[in-house]
Protein backbone atom coordinates (compact mmCIF):
# COMPACT_ATOMS: atom_id res chain seq x y z
CA UNK A 1 0.00 0.00 0.00
CA UNK A 2 1.33 3.43 -0.93
CA UNK A 3 1.53 5.82 2.03
CA UNK A 4 3.93 8.47 0.80
CA UNK A 5 4.22 10.35 -2.49
CA UNK A 6 7.47 12.02 -3.46
CA UNK A 7 7.35 14.65 -6.17
CA UNK A 8 10.21 15.82 -8.27
CA UNK A 9 9.82 19.54 -8.85
CA UNK A 10 10.97 20.59 -12.31
CA UNK A 11 8.80 19.12 -15.04
CA UNK A 12 6.38 17.65 -12.50
CA UNK A 13 4.93 20.49 -10.42
CA UNK A 14 6.33 23.38 -12.44
CA UNK A 15 7.79 23.86 -15.88
CA UNK A 16 10.93 25.71 -14.87
CA UNK A 17 13.17 24.61 -17.71
CA UNK A 18 12.72 27.85 -19.71
CA UNK A 19 13.56 29.86 -16.58
CA UNK A 20 16.67 27.94 -15.51
CA UNK A 21 17.86 27.59 -19.11
CA UNK A 22 17.48 31.34 -19.59
CA UNK A 23 19.40 31.96 -16.36
CA UNK A 24 22.16 29.51 -17.31
CA UNK A 25 22.49 30.97 -20.80
CA UNK A 26 22.74 34.47 -19.33
CA UNK A 27 25.51 33.40 -16.94
CA UNK A 28 27.43 31.71 -19.75
CA UNK A 29 26.91 34.76 -21.98
CA UNK A 30 28.52 36.94 -19.33
CA UNK A 31 31.48 34.54 -19.42
CA UNK A 32 31.77 34.97 -23.17
CA UNK A 33 30.17 31.61 -23.98
CA UNK A 34 27.23 31.46 -26.39
CA UNK A 35 25.15 28.29 -25.84
CA UNK A 36 21.87 27.20 -27.41
CA UNK A 37 18.83 25.99 -25.46
CA UNK A 38 19.01 22.44 -26.81
CA UNK A 39 22.52 22.00 -25.42
CA UNK A 40 21.10 21.90 -21.89
CA UNK A 41 18.45 19.22 -22.55
CA UNK A 42 20.66 16.13 -21.88
CA UNK A 43 21.40 17.41 -18.37
CA UNK A 44 17.85 17.88 -17.13
CA UNK A 45 17.20 16.39 -13.72
CA UNK A 46 20.88 15.93 -12.86
CA UNK A 47 21.32 18.98 -10.63
CA UNK A 48 21.99 22.56 -11.59
CA UNK A 49 25.76 22.39 -11.06
CA UNK A 50 25.84 19.71 -13.73
CA UNK A 51 23.16 21.44 -15.83
CA UNK A 52 25.23 24.61 -16.09
CA UNK A 53 28.70 23.13 -15.74
CA UNK A 54 28.40 20.45 -18.39
CA UNK A 55 27.44 22.92 -21.12
CA UNK A 56 30.17 25.31 -20.04
CA UNK A 57 32.77 22.53 -20.11
CA UNK A 58 31.53 21.44 -23.53
CA UNK A 59 32.53 24.92 -24.69
CA UNK A 60 35.96 24.63 -23.07
CA UNK A 61 35.13 26.61 -19.93
CA UNK A 62 35.89 25.83 -16.28
CA UNK A 63 32.91 25.66 -13.94
CA UNK A 64 32.83 27.42 -10.57
CA UNK A 65 30.06 27.07 -7.94
CA UNK A 66 29.43 30.81 -7.92
CA UNK A 67 28.05 30.49 -11.44
CA UNK A 68 25.08 28.55 -10.08
CA UNK A 69 24.52 31.16 -7.38
CA UNK A 70 24.39 33.85 -10.07
CA UNK A 71 22.01 31.73 -12.18
CA UNK A 72 19.71 31.36 -9.16
CA UNK A 73 19.62 35.12 -8.66
CA UNK A 74 18.56 35.56 -12.28
CA UNK A 75 16.07 32.68 -11.94
CA UNK A 76 14.36 34.08 -8.84
CA UNK A 77 14.16 37.56 -10.33
CA UNK A 78 12.40 36.20 -13.43
CA UNK A 79 10.38 33.36 -11.86
CA UNK A 80 6.97 35.04 -11.85
CA UNK A 81 7.33 35.67 -15.57
CA UNK A 82 9.10 32.51 -16.72
CA UNK A 83 8.12 29.66 -14.34
CA UNK A 84 4.91 27.92 -15.41
CA UNK A 85 2.90 26.18 -12.68
CA UNK A 86 1.07 23.18 -14.12
CA UNK A 87 -2.71 23.37 -13.79
CA UNK A 88 -2.77 20.13 -11.79
CA UNK A 89 -0.15 21.11 -9.19
CA UNK A 90 -2.02 23.02 -6.48
CA UNK A 91 -5.29 21.04 -6.69
CA UNK A 92 -3.42 17.72 -6.83
CA UNK A 93 -1.26 18.43 -3.78
CA UNK A 94 -4.26 19.57 -1.75
CA UNK A 95 -6.32 16.55 -2.82
CA UNK A 96 -3.59 14.03 -1.96
CA UNK A 97 -2.93 15.71 1.37
CA UNK A 98 -6.64 15.51 2.11
CA UNK A 99 -6.60 11.80 1.24
CA UNK A 100 -4.08 11.24 4.02
CA UNK A 101 -0.92 10.65 1.99
CA UNK A 102 2.36 11.95 3.31
CA UNK A 103 3.84 14.27 0.70
CA UNK A 104 7.43 15.19 -0.07
CA UNK A 105 9.38 17.15 -2.64
CA UNK A 106 12.74 15.74 -3.76
CA UNK A 107 14.50 18.02 -6.21
CA UNK A 108 18.06 17.98 -7.50
CA UNK A 109 18.00 21.79 -7.32
CA UNK A 110 19.09 23.72 -4.24
CA UNK A 111 16.73 25.04 -1.59
CA UNK A 112 16.66 28.60 -2.99
CA UNK A 113 15.18 27.43 -6.29
CA UNK A 114 12.85 24.89 -4.68
CA UNK A 115 11.48 27.48 -2.26
CA UNK A 116 10.93 29.88 -5.15
CA UNK A 117 8.99 27.23 -7.08
CA UNK A 118 6.85 26.28 -4.08
CA UNK A 119 6.04 29.95 -3.63
CA UNK A 120 4.91 30.08 -7.26
CA UNK A 121 2.60 27.07 -6.68
CA UNK A 122 1.12 28.72 -3.61
CA UNK A 123 0.42 25.73 -1.33
CA UNK A 124 1.20 25.83 2.42
CA UNK A 125 4.58 24.50 3.55
CA UNK A 126 2.81 22.41 6.19
CA UNK A 127 1.42 20.22 3.41
CA UNK A 128 4.82 18.53 3.03
CA UNK A 129 6.30 16.03 5.46
CA UNK A 130 9.71 16.51 3.82
CA UNK A 131 11.50 18.74 1.34
CA UNK A 132 14.82 17.31 0.16
CA UNK A 133 17.12 19.17 -2.21
CA UNK A 134 20.43 18.72 -3.93
CA UNK A 135 22.04 20.46 -0.95
CA UNK A 136 21.07 17.51 1.28
CA UNK A 137 22.83 14.73 -0.63
CA UNK A 138 26.21 13.85 -2.10
CA UNK A 139 25.12 11.70 -5.05
CA UNK A 140 22.43 13.03 -7.34
CA UNK A 141 20.00 11.19 -9.59
CA UNK A 142 20.17 8.53 -11.03
CA UNK A 143 21.54 7.47 -7.63
CA UNK A 144 18.63 6.75 -5.25
CA UNK A 145 19.93 8.91 -2.38
CA UNK A 146 17.49 11.83 -2.68
CA UNK A 147 14.42 9.57 -2.62
CA UNK A 148 15.77 7.44 0.22
CA UNK A 149 16.38 10.61 2.22
CA UNK A 150 12.80 11.73 1.56
CA UNK A 151 11.44 8.37 2.72
CA UNK A 152 13.57 8.59 5.85
CA UNK A 153 12.23 12.08 6.62
CA UNK A 154 8.66 10.84 6.09
CA UNK A 155 9.39 7.88 8.41
CA UNK A 156 8.32 5.42 5.70
CA UNK A 157 9.85 2.31 4.22
CA UNK A 158 10.83 2.95 0.58
CA UNK A 159 8.47 0.19 -0.57
CA UNK A 160 5.56 2.30 0.70
CA UNK A 161 6.56 5.31 -1.39
CA UNK A 162 5.61 6.37 -4.90
CA UNK A 163 7.76 8.80 -6.87
CA UNK A 164 6.43 11.14 -9.57
CA UNK A 165 9.14 12.02 -12.10
CA UNK A 166 9.54 13.40 -15.60
CA UNK A 167 13.19 12.53 -16.30
CA UNK A 168 15.10 9.41 -17.21
CA UNK A 169 17.56 9.98 -14.34
CA UNK A 170 14.66 10.44 -11.92
CA UNK A 171 12.84 7.25 -12.92
CA UNK A 172 16.08 5.28 -12.60
CA UNK A 173 16.69 6.80 -9.17
CA UNK A 174 13.18 5.91 -8.01
CA UNK A 175 13.52 2.30 -9.08
CA UNK A 176 17.00 2.06 -7.54
CA UNK A 177 15.39 3.21 -4.28
CA UNK A 178 12.87 0.35 -4.47
CA UNK A 179 9.90 2.65 -5.01
CA UNK A 180 6.94 2.71 -7.39
CA UNK A 181 7.66 5.16 -10.21
CA UNK A 182 5.07 7.21 -12.10
CA UNK A 183 6.38 9.07 -15.12
CA UNK A 184 4.75 12.19 -16.55
CA UNK A 185 5.36 13.00 -20.21
CA UNK A 186 6.31 16.66 -19.82
CA UNK A 187 9.95 16.10 -20.82
CA UNK A 188 10.25 12.63 -22.36
CA UNK A 189 7.82 10.46 -24.34
CA UNK A 190 5.92 7.56 -22.79
CA UNK A 191 8.09 4.93 -24.49
CA UNK A 192 11.29 6.40 -23.08
CA UNK A 193 9.98 6.53 -19.51
CA UNK A 194 8.69 2.96 -19.71
CA UNK A 195 11.98 1.76 -21.16
CA UNK A 196 13.90 2.96 -18.09
CA UNK A 197 11.53 1.34 -15.60
CA UNK A 198 8.48 3.54 -14.99
CA UNK A 199 5.64 1.46 -13.54
CA UNK A 200 3.01 3.84 -14.89
CA UNK A 201 3.10 6.78 -17.28
CA UNK A 202 0.57 9.58 -17.63
CA UNK A 203 0.14 12.70 -19.73
CA UNK A 204 -1.92 14.38 -17.01
CA UNK A 205 -1.13 14.16 -13.29
CA UNK A 206 -4.72 15.03 -12.46
CA UNK A 207 -5.20 11.26 -13.02
CA UNK A 208 -2.94 10.39 -10.08
CA UNK A 209 -5.63 10.16 -7.32
CA UNK A 210 -7.59 7.65 -9.42
CA UNK A 211 -4.42 5.64 -10.06
CA UNK A 212 -3.56 5.60 -6.35
CA UNK A 213 -7.01 4.29 -5.46
CA UNK A 214 -6.30 1.22 -7.60
CA UNK A 215 -2.90 0.42 -6.07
Amino acid sequence: MIKGIIFDMDGVLVDSEPAITYAAMEVLRRLGCTAEEEEFRPYRGTGDDNFIGSVLRNHGGVYKPEYKAEAYRIYIDSAREKVKVYSWSGPLLLTLGGMGFRLAVASASDIEKVSCNLSCIGVPDALFSAVVTGSDITRNKPAPDIFLKAAEKMALDPSLCLVVEDSVAGIRAAKAAGMTAVGVTTSFPRETLLSVGADYVTDDLAELPALLSSL
